[in-house]
Order: C-alpha cells, then sequence, then structure tokens
C-alpha cells in the first residue's frame, strides 16, 4: 500500500518511532537513523534476552539501521542530504537542538519542499513548556489519566505501560497520512505536524472535560466503576479468576439481570431506568457480584455468553495467547531473527480486504545497513563510508 514511500526516522525511544513503524508495516521504506555510540536508548529498554532488547525488536521491526553522528556538521550535512530524499522525516528532538543543528523543519523544508515532517515532543513545538522534555509518564499525569484511574482512597495510578506514548503514535499515523492525502491528491505541499504527548491521551479522556464545563464536576477516582455505566466493573469468581462486564447500553444492563436471575430489577424502574439505575450502582455491582461469586469462571461464561451479555475473562498473557478467536485472526506471529531465534510479536493491526501488512524482519543491529543506505541513496563508496565510520561519523 505505501511501498514508494520512503521514511526517515531520527527518533528515539517510542511515539514517535512507533508512528514510523506502522507506516514500514504496510510497505514504506523506513531508515532508523541513529547515533553511532549506543544508538537508540530503546535497544536497551526493558526485557532483554542475550543483551538484546526485546522492545526494540518489535518496535524496529521492517527498518534499515544507519548510523550518523548528527552533533556534527558532517553528520548534520549529510541528514539533509539524505531528508532531500524523503517523503517522510520523523523526529522527537528537542525545538532548539533542532535548530542549532540546522535540522529543524524550516531547514530541511529548504532542501525538500514536498517533505512532511512530524515531531512529536513531550508538550508541542510551541508556549512557554515547549523546550522541556518529556516522557510518556508526563503525558499520563497531565493528561487526567492518572488522576481518574485507581481506587477511590489511593493514589493516582500510572499504567504499566508506554500508554500516552502509544496513543500519540496513532494520532501521528493517520496525521501523516492526512499530509500525504493533502500533498499527492490535492497538490498542496509538504508541511510539520505538531503532536505532544498530552493533547492525545486528554482527547480520550474528554468526558471529564464535558462533565466539568457543562456540570462543574471534576472527576475522580471509582476503581473499575465508571459513573455512566451500570454494572460496570471486574468480578471475582469461585475460582478465584476474574471477568469484566460492561452494561453501557440499556438492553445490555437488563440482559445481566435476567442472566442472574433477577427478572424483579428488570420491572423495578429504579434499576431498569438508566439515569435511576446509575445512581444505584453501588447495589448493582454488589448484586452482580454476588452472583458471580458463586460460579467458576467457565460457569459465568456460559451464561453470559447465552444471554449475550457484555462480559469477558480478564486474561494474563497466557490466556491470551490461547484465545480461539485471536489464534484465528493470527494476531501473534512468529518471526525469525538473526539475534533470537525466532520472537513472537504483535502482527500489524489493521486488516484491509485488498492489502496485508507484515513483519519481513525485527529490529537490526546496530547501522547493519549503512553501506546499502548511504551507496544507494547518496551514492557514497565504500571508502567514503569507511572514512566517514572511522571518523566517527557513522
Amino acid at each position: 500500500m505505501l511501498e514508494g514511500l520512503r521514511v526517515l526516522d531520527f527518533a528515539t525511544l517510542a511515539a514517535a518511532p512507533l508512528a514510523a513503524t506502522y507506516l514500514g508495516e504496510f510497505g514504506a521504506e523506513v531508515i532508523k537513523i541513529e547515533q553511532p555510540n549506543g544508538g537508540d536508548p530503546i535497544r536497551t529498554w526493558g526485557a532483554q534476552r542475550n543483551d538484546v532488547g526485546l522492545m526494540w525488536k518489535s518496535v524496529s521491526r521492517n527498518k534499515r539501521s544507519v548510523t550518523l553522528d548528527l552533533r556534527v556538521a558532517e553528520g548534520q550535512e549529510l541528514l539533509r542530504r539524505l531528508a532531500a530524499t524523503a517523503d517522510v522525516v520523523v523526529t522527537n528532538t528537542r525545538p532548539q537542538t533542532l535548530r542549532k543543528w540546522g535540522l529543524d523543519y524550516a531547514s530541511l523544508r529548504a532542501v525538500n519542499e514536498q517533505m512532511v515532517m512530524l515531531h512529536i515532543t513531550g508538550f508541542g513545538l510551541t508556549g512557554p513548556k515547549s523546550e522541556r522534555p518529556g516522557f510518556g509518564t508526563l503525558g499520563e499525569a497531565m493528561s487526567g489519566f492518572a488522576h481518574i484511574t485507581g481506587e477511590a482512597h489511593g493514589p493516582p495510578t500510572l499504567p504499566p505501560f508506554m500508554l500516552a506514548d502509544g496513543v500519540a503514535s496513532l494520532n501521528a499515523a493517520y496525521a501523516v497520512m492526512m499530509a500525504l492525502y493533502h500533498r499527492d491528491v490535492h497538490g498542496g505541499p509538504g508541511q510539520l505536524i505538531d503532536i505532544n504527548l498530552v493533547d492525545p491521551l486528554t482527547r480520550l479522556l474528554e468526558q471529564t472535560l464535558l462533565s466539568y464545563d457543562q456540570l462543574g464536576t471534576v472527576a475522580q477516582r471509582a476503581g473499575n466503576r465508571w459513573d455512566i455505566s451500570a454494572p460496570r466493573n471486574t468480578y471475582r469468581t469461585a475460582d478465584d479468576k476474574w471477568l469484566a462486564m460492561s452494561g453501557s447500553s440499556p438492553a445490555l444492563a437488563l440482559r445481566v439481570f435476567r442472566a442472574i436471575g433477577r427478572n424483579d430489577l428488570i420491572s423495578d424502574a429504579e434499576f431498569s431506568d438508566p439515569q435511576r439505575r446509575l445512581a444505584r450502582a453501588a447495589e448493582v455491582d454488589d448484586v452482580v457480584a454476588a452472583w458471580v461469586s458463586k460460579q467458576t469462571l467457565a460457569e459465568a461464561m456460559a451464561v453470559f455468553d447465552a444471554e449475550q451479555v457484555a462480559a469477558a475473562p480478564v486474561y494474563d498473557i497466557t490466556d491470551l495467547l490461547q484465545d480461539e478467536q485471536l489464534r484465528h485472526r493470527e494476531v501473534f506471529v512468529p518471526v525469525a531473527d538473526d539475534d533470537l531465534g525466532t520472537m513472537t510479536v504483535q502482527a500489524p493491526v489493521p486488516r484491509f480486504s485488498e492489502a496485508q501488512g507484515r513483519v519481513s524482519h525485527l529490529g537490526p543491529r546496530l547501522g547493519e545497513h549503512n553501506a546499502e543506505v548511504y551507496g544507494r541513496l547518496l551514492g557514497l563508496s565504500d571508502n567514503d563510508i569507511d572514512d566517514l565510520h572511522s571518523r566517527g561519523v557513522l
């Protein structure tokens, strides 16, 4: 689908590189530019096997790795030459640093006005916090997510995964595609895309804004409950497992009551009326929890499935890999790798009727494609590349 599209990824860690990864899964040529000494820090981030970072292997799937010291003038000039050949440039370096290096949008547009540049930062390219360093944890805190996550009397809770980075990367990927559509279909120029780690996650928490703006309500932590739906929680089963349930529509909530043998609640307006039921959400939870606690997970799910209740087991990773629906859809795929032998990763998410995403290889070794990329795109000879490498430019 994106064959012929060239992406330069000289970002680090998660959000911006992930956006480039999504493009590479559907045919874009993604060239990963890393500092010669150590490369992208995500190479050593998180779990490792045989000193190989597992997250690196997945995040950098399908990419070509080249090294380039962007702190020296010669490296900066080589980057500008590469940018002249690119459709998309992806970065997350602080704005003042890019300006100092001559690699900001204005400088790169001077060599390629059709280029789309994606710049993801902690707080955005403008405003009083624009030069502050930022990571996903700060986005999760400042977006309001941590404030409303956790038990009512417990502390604000951060997710144990890169939530803000992931949400930002998805916004970034579709923004890049819109900018390319504007360029290629409508004949527009390239442009700069400014995305930070706070705004995208805040957009998903819009209910808190709307309630505050119109009702003066400040959302508070309520565990797994949600004040727009009842029942809505996780429930422990007799065999010490858990299931999750959502009664987000009036019909679904009534199905729950029918499934657990509480037809009396269906005829009681205090529980059948959506708004009145929300006022008694704690009572609804107690009723459902009491019934579930007397069933094994298999027994409860058999009843809920038969009544078409919106319930599901709470999976750990072993359950996830064994689920028949996910196995049918081949959500997880084994990929051969020179360093690890074989590694199972999640397949590309979108499914198209006329195209298929791919994982052709996992994250490459540092500088693995120097000769290929610099020779093919810039016409450098092997001697040129050896010389640059010996002087620490590559």
